[in-house]
């Protein structure tokens, strides 16, 4: 069992994997402060055109999103009309979440500044090595490993 004293951050697949993942989400934020939406709602305004009307839960699972935090990023964007949420139409129970003509219109004005950011990174990171991030990340979300049970304590000799 490792002790304190011999973690080692730096080697944390999971802390270098989440700061990179806020570091370029504060980018691609910044080129989208202008159009009123961050890189997350962006995202869930561009699965809702490409899915079409989909549940909450299916869209979080598709986006590889807790069902909660996908809830809180939904709600300023019901706020404002660029997305509705309905009752489900095969259970009742669910919620369903559909673009709006407005939020249409915002992810339109919107990905122009994506598609900036974009290009700003890929040539700042390189596009070829922006191709393999993407498929080395597309393999992590689709590898088999899931979160282990938790480890009962180890008895006291």
């Amino acid at each position: 069992m490792l002790m304190v004293d011999e973690l080692k951050p730096d080697l944390c697949n999971c802390l270098a994997l989440r700061q990179a993942a806020r570091h370029v989400t504060q980018f691609y934020d910044h080129y989208l402060v202008p159009t009123g939406v961050r890189a997350t709602q962006f995202s869930i305004l561009a699965k809702l055109e490409r899915l079409g009307p989909i549940t909450i839960n299916a869209l979080a699972e598709d986006m590889v999103m807790d069902r909660t935090t996908l809830g809180r990023n939904i709600q300023p964007l019901e706020r404002e009309g660029l997305i509705v949420v309905t009752k489900g139409r095969a259970d009742r129970r669910s919620k369903q979440l559909q673009l709006t003509d407005a939020g249409a219109a915002r992810l339109h004005a919107a990905s122009k500044a994506w598609a900036e950011a974009q290009t700003r990174f890929e040539r700042s990171f390189g596009s070829k090595r922006a191709l393999h991030l993407r498929a080395i990340l597309r393999a992590i979300i689709a590898s088999d490993f899931v979160p282990a049970a938790p480890h009962a304590p180890e008895p006291a000799a």
